[in-house]
């Protein structure tokens, strides 16, 4: 809730209890994302506020961590009833949380592309000039990427789409939410993509998608390993026809087979008739025969031919189970074969086109750990690292322990054991790969490290050790995601709400940390001081989005924004308005030609 205080030229004095979305939304005028939503479509008719000002306050709800939609006008400091947050952000006024509601209920698909063409356009120098940066002080990018879990109710019948999934190391209902992050030498993470999936979407399904989505965002790509995919496509045909001519031996062996059930069939017919000739030309035996006579030797070649009939004919079962293997695995190296083949022809295309290749490495957790998933990667010419999916490896690493092998010791209670290059039958390129010893207390649990690439991790392991679980960034990104900005309470019920809110919410996380960087050039020399590096995402929306502050507004339109006294951040001052310089970051890209900074 606001408070107004104005006589003649002095300042116009207001006071807020949400300090911080009042430079947040200035920040965002600034860099047009204000403008951009304007534009959004929504199919829905404008009454006391326009569908576009109702979708603004939705993201001005998550970044003030609102848990649930309704505190925008039912929380102990109603979002709709701020007129200072209102106004930095463009708007005369709030709507009710209700009329939100339903705005986010209208949305269409084409709302959900728009909002994201919006949200790329406005990250896109930010973006670059991280890119940039990066380049020049590390010669590589680094991405990181996630799946994580929106569980709701179990019996809940009215979330679109939702199935049952593994979430939480539980199995519940919701959704997965596929995340990339590219490490920012300026703001440690930024977030690139956030693609809604059902919950039964699986790690190992999301790689290639993942990958596609950092390279569509950031512009750059390494060259793809044309010669690797091409060797590993001559070994599959190479297969395929040894694949083929064991098919066509056991096709002729087969052949055979069916003769000889033939003839063993005919030889039983045969000694049928003979039975049945002898019966009819003695009559029916009044007794039984004599052990010579002709009856009982036909009828001793009728068993003989019936056990020789059933010899051959299990042959011939055996012989037909075994063609149907090699024709499934020709049917398997032939789609296998088609796939690699036109992989390699949109790799040679990439690698035409591509002017400015870049070193890039992705880190991902052991979901997405698969040989598959690692070829991949690798033919994409990434550094890879990443966690194994099969329990299968280690348990055959941990066979190969000898007493007199040394272990690394990488951490307060993990240990390794390294070896190079090294062939496993899961994936069909040679991989670094780490084991991992984890002490606690009494126990001991195990995990396996792969990594392809020209660094040499078997160098120093506790350096590989380290880099890796650097990756723990995106992790604690995903737990920001649903403690600070609230993404555990999914706050709308249709699948464009739903694709929407995900999006606000990586976008909320980004600019908080692009306006923190912003604002710490604006802030006076007061007391605290505003400094960026110690002004945590969490204590900026926990703390500074949900504070009091009094807005001076100049007559000139500039803004001084003055913690009061019943805000933890007491006397800190911040200049805003016409007088706030902003200096958009430079592009990656001219003439599609990389120019580095």
């Amino acid at each position: 809730m606001s408070q107004r205080q104005n006589s003649g030229d002095d300042p116009k004095v207001t006071r807020t209890a949400h300090a911080m979305l009042v430079p947040w939304g200035l920040f965002a005028r600034h860099i047009g994302l204000i403008q951009g939503l304007d534009e959004i479509p929504i199919p829905q008719r404008k009454r006391e506020h326009t569908p576009q000002g109702k979708l603004l306050e939705f993201l001005v709800a998550i970044l003030s961590g609102c848990p649930y939609l309704q505190d925008i006008s039912r929380g102990p400091h109603p979002l709709d009833r701020d007129q200072a947050v209102a106004e930095a952000w463009g708007q005369s006024a709030w709507a009710d949380y209700s009329g939100v509601s339903r705005t986010l209920q209208a949305c269409t698909a084409d709302t959900v592309t728009s909002v994201r063409e919006v949200i790329e356009r406005i990250s896109r120098p930010f973006t670059d000039a991280e890119v940039v940066r990066a380049l020049c002080q590390d010669g590589f990018l680094v991405y990181d990427g996630d799946l994580t879990g929106r569980p709701v109710s179990n019996t809940s019948t009215t979330y679109p789409g939702a199935a049952f999934g593994w979430m939480d190391d539980a199995i519940h209902l919701g959704y997965q939410a596929a995340l990339v992050s590219l490490h920012s030498p300026t703001y440690g993470r930024q977030w690139l993509s956030v693609t809604p999936h059902a919950g039964d979407t699986v790690s190992s399904q999301q790689a290639e998608a993942l990958v596609q989505a950092a390279e569509a965002r950031t512009g750059v790509r390494p060259l793809r390993r044309t010669k690797l995919l091409d060797a590993r496509i001559a070994q599959l045909r190479s297969d395929l026809e040894e694949a083929q001519r064991r098919g066509d031996t056991q096709q002729t062996q087969f052949q055979r087979a069916h003769g000889r059930v033939r003839a063993a069939t005919d030889a039983w017919h045969q000694a049928l008739a003979e039975v049945a000739l002898l019966v009819e030309r003695d009559g029916p035996p009044k007794q039984a025969p004599r052990p010579y006579s002709q009856l009982r030797k036909a009828q001793h070649a009728v068993g003989v031919c019936w056990r020789r009939l059933h010899r051959r004919a299990c042959e011939m079962e055996r012989l037909r189970q075994a063609m149907a293997r090699p024709d499934t695995k020709v049917q398997q190296l032939t789609g296998t074969l088609a796939l690699l083949e036109a992989r390699l022809a949109r790799f040679l295309e990439d690698n035409a086109q591509n002017r400015a290749p870049g070193r890039a490495i992705f880190r991902l957790d052991g979901g997405f750990g698969s040989g598959a998933n690692l070829a991949l990667l690798i033919e994409m010419g990434y550094e890879v690292y990443s966690k194994l999916l099969s329990a299968k490896v280690t348990d055959a690493l941990r066979r190969r322990l000898r007493t007199d092998m040394t272990w690394t010791r990488v951490g307060d209670n993990a240990e390794m054991l390294g070896w190079s290059d090294l062939q496993l039958d899961f994936c069909p390129y040679p991989l670094d790969i780490g084991l991992e010893r984890f002490h606690t207390g009494v126990h001991e649990r195990y995990a396996t490290l792969a990594h392809y690439g020209p660094t040499p991790v078997m160098r120093d392991l506790a350096a590989w050790f380290v880099f890796y679980n650097g990756r723990q960034t995106i992790e604690a990104g995903v737990k920001e995601g649903k403690g600070v900005f609230e993404m555990h309470h999914l706050k709308v019920r249709s699948q464009p709400g739903l694709a929407i809110q995900e999006e606000f919410a990586i976008l909320a996380a980004n600019l908080v940390r692009w306006a923190t960087v912003w604002l710490s050039e604006q802030a006076f020399q007061s007391q605290p001081p505003f400094d960026r590096h110690h002004s945590s995402v969490k204590q900026m929306v926990r703390v500074g989005a949900n504070t009091t502050a009094l807005v001076f507004e100049q007559p000139e339109g500039n803004l001084l924004l003055r913690f009061d006294e019943l805000s933890p951040l007491e006397g800190l001052e911040l200049r805003l308005g016409q007088g706030a310089a902003f200096q958009a970051p430079l592009p990656l890209f001219r003439n599609d030609v990389f120019v580095p900074i």
